[in-house]
């Protein structure tokens, strides 16, 4: 989950010290892209092909640029710049080569054979070879710090200098989104100080890294492709008070805010707004109070839930949120309507979409046996109508998103009491109470795993073989345009399902928006839709970049 959005206001004394922080990180960080400088120009480097971009604090890798570590995979995911990946997505997110050439699966869905590139060397100057390939992959598998998950490989072989086979234990074609964003590094110079010494072959190489401050990109020229327009990319951490006295002061390019500071302007920029699969959606535990959840075999967490147990419940808060409502409250306007995790990728289904109906929203609860007490709170059976919605504590727009929930939930009759928190204090609450949680990547893998039986993120408990059945062979298929019509039925195929007609195991809100302050002559040309979490996504393309 991204950090929490805050809603401090830039006031002038915090913007003051804040520019006085932005200006100690940008000395000697050169000429901003209009030509009016922030400080002398760094020696070899044109202004006009330098992007200077404002990123927040956690956005730094703490591991360095390593991919066998988190550099490009993890939770957020991004394309690693340094590296090159075997395969990547173009802006449709159809898969297209890198370094691979070619690459086939077998019949069984169980070894992918990828023959590359016979031309690209790494930035010192060695050839790139199939056992680099191999050596990452396996490199992945084997390391306990990895946040790439390879872990239905069982090894990576190089065949010759330009094949390598991926050996699966189990068919998993979501494989290939994996090996999009998974860097490959050189065999021969990789070590314990890789992170902070990256060797690549990708777009760029690694110029300077000061820590907790910047990070400092430059066109790599024995890159294969095409070179680079924008020559230098320089990137400062920063918290949004400072990111947006950055702005103020034209120190940055393009600084990330949010909706809360999206009514501000300053002179030269424009508020650019990116469309996300960044969805906002509500875990609905399904089966009764009084379980148990045992999670990586050993951690026990409660289960359970005896209100949203009732489908009806979960029915009716489907169709009796008013997601317009919210996206015009809560975030300004700069967002749009969700329904599922990842609304619009080729793998979503339009059953998931239901309309806002409060009248049927409460004939469900009604036809249900949930009957409206004198206080307006229904109850059934002696249980009262009432549970709890947990959100992230330094997040002020999920805590608004959750009380905005609570308002609108209380015209149903159900009573919601939102409860901020740490992680460490919602994590126990996952399975037995409704959570607000912030999904979405350019990949099916969370479909899956939000709605599998046995998947990491199955919190609302929900359980059914023909689900399962479609999942499993989604990821079956040797054709990844196959499997869209698998993953669609695990939705919903007319009869059963995880959607709002059906099992109605999540509510989904919002994909929100993510938002820049952008010069007005910088052209950021087209973006792919931004996973969850602001951040390097934005720089997927960034060598295309270019000023006006």
């Amino acid at each position: 989950m991204d950090r929490g959005l805050t809603r401090r206001g830039l006031l002038a004394g915090s913007a003051a010290c804040a520019a006085l922080a932005t200006s100690a990180a940008l000395s000697g960080c050169g000429s901003r892209g209009n030509g009016d400088a922030a400080g002398s120009a760094p020696a070899g480097s044109d202004g006009a092909e330098q992007v200077i971009v404002a990123m927040n604090t956690t956005s730094e890798p703490a591991a360095g640029f390593d991919p066998l570590v988190s550099w490009g995979c993890g939770e957020h995911v991004h394309e690693p710049l340094i590296q090159s990946t075997l395969i990547t997505t173009d802006e449709d997110l159809n898969v297209v080569n890198d370094l691979a050439t070619d690459y086939l699966c077998s019949e069984d869905g169980l070894v992918w054979t990828f023959t590359i590139r016979d031309d690209v060397v790494f930035s010192d100057g060695e050839p790139l070879t199939a056992n680099d390939v191999a050596f990452t992959v396996n490199g992945v598998i084997e390391s306990p710090a990895s946040e790439a998950d390879l872990s239905m490989v069982d090894r990576a072989v190089a065949v010759s200098d330009t094949v390598v086979e991926l050996h699966l234990n189990k068919p998993y074609n979501a494989l290939l989104y994996t090996l999009a964003v998974l860097g490959i590094v050189p065999e021969h110079a990789y070590g314990e100080e890789y992170g902070t010494h990256p060797v690549g072959s990708g777009r760029y190489v690694l110029e300077q890294w000061d820590k907790g401050q910047q990070v400092i990109f430059a066109a790599n020229p024995r890159y294969y492709g095409e070179a680079p327009t924008m020559k230098r990319v320089i990137v400062v951490f920063m918290d949004e008070d400072a990111a947006l006295a950055a702005v103020q002061a034209g120190d940055v390019d393009i600084a990330y805010t949010f909706a809360t500071h999206a009514g501000q302007h300053f002179e030269g920029y424009e508020l650019a707004a990116y469309k996300t699969v960044d969805s906002r959606g509500i875990s609905l535990p399904c089966v009764p109070a009084g379980g148990t959840k045992l999670v990586e075999g050993d951690m026990a967490y409660p289960m359970g839930n005896d209100v949203t147990c009732d489908v009806a419940v979960r029915r009716a808060i489907n169709c009796g949120i008013d997601r317009e409502a919210m996206i015009e409250r809560v975030l300004d306007g700069y967002g749009r309507l969700a329904y599922s995790v990842g609304d619009g990728m080729p793998w979503s289904s339009e059953d998931m979409h239901v309309d806002f109906d409060l009248d049927a929203a409460k004939h469900l609860l009604d036809e249900a046996g949930w009957q409206v007490g004198e206080d307006g709170v229904r109850s059934r059976a002696g249980v009262r109508a009432a549970f709890d919605i947990w959100y992230s504590s330094d997040d002020s727009v999920r805590q608004a998103m959750a009380n905005e929930f609570a308002n609108q939930m209380a015209e149903l009759g159900l009573e919601v009491t939102p409860r901020g928190g740490s992680w460490d204090e919602i994590y126990p609450q996952q399975f037995c109470q409704p959570i607000l949680w912030g999904w979405g990547s350019n990949s099916p893998v969370e479909v899956y795993e939000l709605h599998y039986s046995t998947g990491w993120g199955n919190y609302s408990c929900y359980e059914s073989e023909v689900t399962d059945a479609y999942l499993d062979q989604a990821l079956a298929q040797t054709d990844i345009e196959a499997s869209y019509d698998f993953w669609k039925k695990a939705m919903w195929d007319g009869t059963e399902g995880v959607a709002p007609q059906g099992a109605a195991t999540w509510a989904w809100m919002a994909n929100v928006d993510h938002l820049y302050f952008k010069r007005t002559n910088l052209d950021v040309a087209h973006q792919k839709p931004h996973p969850h979490g602001h951040g390097w996504s934005l720089v997927n393309n960034v060598d295309a970049w270019s000023w006006s």
